[in-house]
């Protein structure tokens, strides 16, 4: 987690500076007001007080309270964005990072695992960071600015609310440390179920055409009810700890009070005005005190997800891509279109035999090459090694003379035309499908023409309501 915070901007810094001063503050201002009413208590008990100085009091008071929820208020909405920016920032260097991915490093993570780190684990961190930054600043200044305030009251109030905290804290690292393992299985899960999900959309009309429906429930079903076992059993877990916790504070209150009256019987007559002062203020103060430990309690819930994500995350960030980019990005000779495999051998990673083996031809501009095989026998394989989609595991590959691991990888794509087996397409306009990624030819109609005529398929295009600015998407 700490590894991936410290991408956070400048200004997203300075702005969690601003948050603490304003915590500070509020923390001050909430502490403040037991204090107003510990006087009016006081002036209420005093023969012979002015309404007057009730008013001023309760007016001081007030403010204390309209103040504290204003600087909650900015707080929040500070906290919201700085974790809505950090999650913008972190999302886009996720996708552009899986952007540059070669299809080994895809493979190793899946395209489902990797959609769940794009979208449900970087959500998790913004939920951290927009309540945790709250509470993990407030809830440890709260505690111990009221604590010093209670400190010197009876020993017998303080025994009782530090044994509070402690049940609280035995709680909590019980908590931990069953629901802790399960945040990971949780994520888990989620990508299976994506994958499942995925392979189900895409290959819907397989699924009908083989009447696999029931079969694809049954895989479904599966999936899906290994997550909810999960979830259930942590969410059965956190149901106990608003009763738990809930309990622990009546319990104190009544506590503090039971103890006040004994403490109030024994005092003086002109004590006991002064106990029963202390008291009602003590008892605000360790509410205040139990609640800080409450709320820390949230992040033990909030940061084990928060952490698994982070890490997934990182996971990806730091992945070091093994084809590297060269250093070539112009024409160094007057060959163009001359392909050559120069005793190429490969194999994929998690394999032990080789797909390719002493591959070797050369194709001169202006000739038609053909590979015939059977299913299996490496022909994708070896046109994927062209792009640089794998690298080669021996020999070399060369376009135009010149080894392709030369090569920028962007340039190097410049100087092919690429026809996978399964076509893609993506969501917008025939126009933008038509000329992807050739943004300096998307507004050529001339060449968008020509290009649909030689797919054979104007007749379908021009027959559309908009033509080549007809919508479309992958079905």
């Amino acid at each position: 987690m700490l590894k991936l915070l410290k991408k956070l901007s400048r200004r997203e810094i300075l702005l969690i500076f601003l948050s603490i001063l304003l915590i500070i503050f509020q923390v001050w201002l909430d502490l403040r007001a037991p204090e107003y009413m510990s006087e009016i208590t006081k002036l209420v008990q005093t023969p012979g007080s002015k309404i007057s100085d009730i008013l001023i009091k309760g007016g001081f008071m007030l403010l204390c309270t309209l103040g504290s929820l204003t600087g909650a208020i900015i707080v929040g909405y500070l906290s919201a964005f700085i974790s809505s920016s950090f999650s913008f920032r972190l999302r886009k260097r996720l996708f552009s990072k899986v952007e540059k991915f070669n299809m080994e490093e895809i493979k190793t993570f899946s395209t489902n695992s990797l959609i769940t780190r794009t979208t449900n684990d970087i959500m998790q961190i913004q939920m951290f960071l927009s309540m945790g930054m709250q509470i993990i600043f407030k809830s440890p200044i709260l505690a111990l600015w009221a604590i010093v305030k209670i400190v010197d009251k009876s020993w017998k109030w303080t025994s009782l609310t530090a044994g509070s905290v402690l049940f609280v804290l035995i709680y909590i690292v019980i908590m931990v440390i069953f629901v802790l393992p399960k945040f990971k299985k949780v994520q888990n899960a989620i990508d299976k179920l994506n994958g499942v999900t995925r392979e189900n959309l895409l290959g819907i009309r397989v699924i009908r055409a083989f009447n696999a429906e029931d079969y694809q429930e049954n895989k479904f079903s599966n999936v899906n009810n290994n997550l909810t076992k999960i979830q259930t059993f942590v969410q059965k877990m956190m149901s106990t700890m608003q009763p738990v916790l809930n309990l622990t504070m009546y319990l104190l209150t009544l506590g503090i009070y039971f103890i006040g009256a004994y403490l109030i019987e024994e005092a003086g007559i002109l004590d006991k005005l002064n106990v029963f002062s202390d008291m009602v203020v003590f008892s605000t103060y360790a509410m205040m005190v139990l609640m800080s430990f409450v709320m820390m309690a949230l992040i033990f819930i909030i940061y084990p997800r928060a952490s698994v994500s982070a890490t997934r995350i990182n996971e990806v960030i730091n992945t070091e891509s093994k084809i590297i980019d060269g250093d070539i990005n112009r024409d160094l000779n007057k060959v163009k279109g001359k392909v050559e495999f120069n005793n190429v051998s490969f194999k994929y990673p998690d394999a032990s035999e080789y797909m390719l083996k002493n591959i070797s031809f050369i194709i001169n501009p202006g000739e038609t090459f053909a590979i015939i095989g059977s299913t299996g026998s490496g022909k994708s394989t070896l046109i994927n090694l062209i792009p640089r989609f794998y690298d080669v595991t021996d020999g070399t590959v060369l376009i135009n003379d010149i080894d392709v691991k030369n090569y920028k990888q962007d340039f190097l794509h410049t100087k092919m035309g690429y026809v996978p087996q399964k076509a893609g397409m993506f969501s917008g306009t025939i126009k933008e499908n038509v000329a992807y990624g050739d943004s300096d030819n998307k507004d050529n109609r001339d060449k968008l023409k020509r290009a649909i005529e030689i797919a054979q398929a104007k007749d379908f295009v021009e027959n559309m309501d908009d033509k080549y600015d007809s919508h479309i998407a992958r079905g």
